[in-house]
């Protein structure tokens, strides 16, 4: 929802209102099908959001799998205020499903990773969950040789790093909840990525809004400078840059130069007033303008 301006404890009146399809997983598999790779989404539906979701999917031609839940799915709202030029986000907390519910989706996770170059787990659990899902995931996602990727917090990506993913993706808000202390300056953010790769993840990016995008291959550490924009809405630009990472990894690139790309797709997420709604062509000319330096 778009406002002027947003006055608290008063009647604030949109100038546009727009729904759409989003949250992390949705996000990943939106970019990277406008990237022009086929992708198969898997996570929880529910009730009539669910089924509108599952639909809107569909018309953009993105197959998927998801498991039909009795809770409902979740509507989240972003208030864009265009006076201060800032985004609130105000999210409905996710229903806890049944136990039955994760093996089912397991079992699809098995069923399609096999035909997979990359499997993306995206996301927070839902309450009660089992907090090292990710780590099977991880473990099926390396049997076949597909690239294991994680952007979670706390303790699923802490047992996530233990089926040693290929690549790991907390923002710095979420790096500093999962160790349990903040970063008061990038060595200490670069010296948290070194305990994550120590403690199994062999590849680790931090992303840092509107400051720079740092990435850790086990050997080299990259500082990553997006390129100036006047950004719209910044919702789902992490899902963005994981999205255009993967891409590139599976295109051959180094860590430094996906994330070239990766933080492209953020900045082309943050242009446009719905999450993941970007176009190659965006992220393309976008890319040009990212610095990548070796740290």
């Amino acid at each position: 929802m778009v406002f002027r301006t947003v006055e608290l404890d008063s009647v604030n009146r949109a100038t546009t209102t727009i729904d759409g399809a989003g949250g992390k997983s949705v996000n990943v598999a939106k970019v990277l099908h406008a990237l022009g790779e086929p992708v198969f989404a898997l996570g929880f539906l529910g009730g009539a959001r669910g089924a509108w979701l599952k639909s809107h999917l569909a018309q953009r031609g993105i197959d998927m799998g998801f498991v039909p839940v009795r809770a409902e799915t979740r509507q989240c709202v972003t208030a864009l205020d265009e006076g201060s030029g800032t985004a609130t986000e105000m999210v409905e907390e996710s229903s806890a499903v049944e136990a039955a519910d994760y093996d089912r989706l397991m079992s699809l996770f098995l069923e399609h990773v096999g035909a997979c170059r990359a499997a993306v787990m995206s996301g927070t659990l839902t309450p009660g969950g089992p907090a090292d899902f990710y780590l099977h995931c991880i473990r099926a996602a390396r049997e076949v040789g597909a690239l294991a990727v994680v952007d979670a917090q706390g303790l699923p990506l802490v047992e996530a790093v233990k089926g040693n993913p290929d690549l790991v993706k907390p923002n710095r808000a979420e790096l500093e909840k999962t160790m349990g202390r903040e970063f008061p300056d990038e060595t200490a953010i670069t010296d948290a990525m070194r305990s994550l790769w120590e403690a199994g993840a062999r590849q680790v990016v931090v992303t840092g809004g509107k400051d720079p995008t740092l990435a850790f291959d086990g050997k080299r550490f990259w500082r990553v400078l997006p390129p100036r924009i006047t950004a719209r809405n910044p919702i789902g630009s992490g899902d963005a840059v994981a999205a255009a990472i993967v891409w590139q990894l599976l295109r051959g690139a180094d860590l430094g130069e996906a994330c070239r790309w990766g933080c492209a797709a953020g900045s082309a997420n943050a242009l446009t007033l719905m999450a993941a709604e970007v176009t190659r062509p965006d992220v393309a000319r976008l890319a040009r303008e990212v610095r990548v330096e070796a740290m």
